[in-house]
């Protein structure tokens, strides 16, 4: 069975990823892509859907584990009455194919070990043709052929590849798993011990980039190598987690798949980036950004595949129990067909930081920002489904109006400011409508709080974001009463929910959900811009404090079990903790990559 949440670890080659569990288990990986399909999917069923387990034979959960200095090399260490003994697990960055290393060190005694592989492709369904080829074995079903090389003394049992072994002090066991496409020629395998120093070389030098300078390095710096894990190197794209249908309440409906690319993180991973001088994989992500939009403004989605995919078609995997028996088990993602207008704003938020930046402007993708904008000044009124992808109707979602206002905000900055071309008094005037109405119909003065929408009592953590994105400053009076509003009626033990399920057809689906961690991250930005920042030290501190022993961060956390929910790790989370340290440390007023907050208009309304 799966364990915990938060008791993975993530290791992985910059185009796909695995999750690896205290027990020496990898219960998930997809190949050749982070949305491939699954050869091991022990995570949303049971050890028969696809696991690989290295351990001392009678072993359970390790007696400690980290990853090798600031890399993505996972060391898991057990103490046992025969010895200790070391597991190294990484995936060396990919070549001609995808390698999963791991490597039994003997540390002290004589420790019997055992192994089970159980390859099942397709989610689990398939069970593929394993034969001997020399010294390795095979494994082909379809599409994929996967080959296992090492020194242990494998055999099959029961559907099952298992090796029994002694390891001592000083000896090394390298096992080493090799994907292709089944078509193709068998791949030259990793050298597991080169890929083990060019893997650590690989992350050092990556690392080596950061340039913050604040005041906890440790969880910045591992924060942005998870990022960097989830970013899918020949496009440049950023998957939103390496998951599917972890659960955002155990047992219940809420499971989806975000092994894709949302738009909404754009601003906020610009940030993260250009924020700690990763300038390149800035660049790379706002040139999958401008593809990936690419076309008629009308059709612009929320969400995009790894290559800017449009077609996402969601279906269920009936023959996985899901985890801890949260059904169903989804792929693909049926939000990708919403209409969502906070994105509009989003993509030209995201742009803007990138000019703001020195990350020069195209002819090209300027005349795709004016086209966004020539559709958002006939739609901006509309209802829409809202930044979180609500299954229910469509509402005046105030977080869509003030990304409306946003995005023509930061159009009038291009014209005034890098002297773009445009029609900046149409958009000054479409700017100013928004503001005027989004506080005449967004606000309610008798409880002193922006609303979820036009006319409801509902709140959002969205409207965190309105100081943020410099609608209005943290001076304001409304900007404080909002945000005390989402404090008193949002929080559970402190964190933040993005809205109340059970809330007047809150978002159409049956069930709740955890505290979703992105928006305690800005719970913390929205408290330091009011001037409370003992507060928001503090509630950064206890965020610092869900963490994983390796700095794993999920979508969302329970208070009431202490668990983390959903899909994991979640770069909303990650990017989340990587701005708040900027913030409280006072490094983020050192990059130009900020919402310009000082040259948008504040009187309106």
């Amino acid at each position: 069975m799966p364990g915990r949440i938060e008791d993975y670890a993530l290791i992985g080659d910059l185009q796909s990823a695995a999750l690896v569990g205290r027990d020496g288990s990898i219960d998930w990986l997809c190949l050749p892509r982070f949305d491939s399909t699954a050869c091991f999917a022990a995570l949303l069923g049971d050890d028969s859907a696809g696991h690989w387990r290295i351990a001392p034979a009678g072993a359970g959960a390790a007696t400690g584990r980290r990853y090798h200095d600031d890399t993505l090399v996972l060391e898991t260490e057990w103490r046992t009455a025969d010895g200790v003994v070391r597991l190294l697990d990484f995936m060396p960055p990919r070549g001609e194919a995808a390698d999963v290393v791991r490597i039994v060190e003997g540390l002290s005694g004589e420790v019997p070990m055992h192994m089970d592989l159980i390859l099942r492709f397709g989610y689990g369904r398939v069970v593929p043709w394993v034969r001997r080829q020399g010294h390795d074995l095979e494994a082909v079903a379809g599409p994929d052929a996967v080959w296992l090389r090492t020194d242990a003394p494998v055999r099959g049992r029961d559907r099952t590849t298992v090796a029994d072994f002694t390891v001592r002090a000083g000896e090394k066991v390298p096992f080493v798993l090799t994907h292709q496409i089944s078509h193709l020629p068998r791949p030259e395998q990793a050298d597991p011990f080169r890929a083990l120093t060019q893997t650590r070389r690989y992350w050092h030098d990556w690392i080596a980039r950061c340039d913050y300078d604040g005041r906890w390095p440790e969880a910045v710096r591992r924060s942005l190598i998870l990022l960097k894990a989830l970013t899918y190197a020949p496009t440049g794209g950023i998957v939103a987690a390496a998951t599917t249908s972890l659960p955002e309440q155990i047992g219940g409906p809420r499971n989806w798949d975000y092994r894709y690319c949302w738009l909404r993180d754009a601003t906020f991973t610009l940030q993260a980036l250009l924020g700690t001088g990763y300038v390149a994989e800035a660049k790379a992500w706002r040139e999958w950004l401008l593809r990936a939009v690419a076309g008629d403004p009308a059709d612009l989605q929320i969400m995009y595949g790894l290559d800017g995919t449009r077609r996402l078609p969601e279906y269920t995997l009936d023959w996985l129990s899901g985890y801890e028996n949260s059904s169903p088990v989804r792929v693909g993602n049926a939000a990708a067909g919403q209409l969502q207008l906070d994105v509009y704003g989003e993509v030209l938020d995201g742009l803007h930081l990138a000019r703001e930046a020195g990350i020069a402007a195209t002819d090209a993708g300027w005349d795709l920002q004016r086209a966004l904008l020539d559709y958002l000044e006939g739609a901006w009124r509309q209802p829409d489904n809202g930044l979180w992808e609500v299954r229910g109707g469509r509402r005046q979602f105030v977080h869509s109006k003030v990304m409306a206002w946003a995005g023509f905000d930061r159009a009038v900055t291009a014209v005034e400011r890098h002297r773009l071309d445009g029609p900046v008094d149409r958009w000054r005037a479409a700017r100013d409508e928004i503001h005027a109405e989004v506080c005449a119909k967004g606000f309610d003065s008798d409880r002193g709080t922006f609303t979820q929408s036009y006319g409801s009592p509902a709140l959002d953590a969205s409207l965190l974001l309105i100081p943020r994105v410099g609608f209005l400053p943290g001076s304001d009076t409304r900007v404080a009463g909002t945000v005390e509003a989402v404090r008193r009626e949002l929080c559970q033990d402190g964190f933040v929910l993005r809205y109340r399920t059970g809330h007047e057809g809150a978002d159409g689906l049956p069930g709740t959900e955890g505290a979703f961690l992105a928006c305690t991250f800005w719970l913390v930005d929205a408290l330091y811009a009011v001037g409370r920042r003992d507060d928001a030290e503090r509630m950064f501190e206890r965020l610092l404090g869900l963490r994983n022993d390796v700095g794993m961060l999920s979508e969302e956390y329970d208070p009431g079990s202490g668990r983390q929910l959903g899909n994991t790790p979640q770069a909303f989370s990650l990017v989340g903790l990587v701005n708040s340290a900027r913030l409280l440390s006072g490094t983020s007023t050192r990059t130009s990559a900020e919402p310009a907050v000082q040259h948008t208009r504040r009187d309106a309304g």
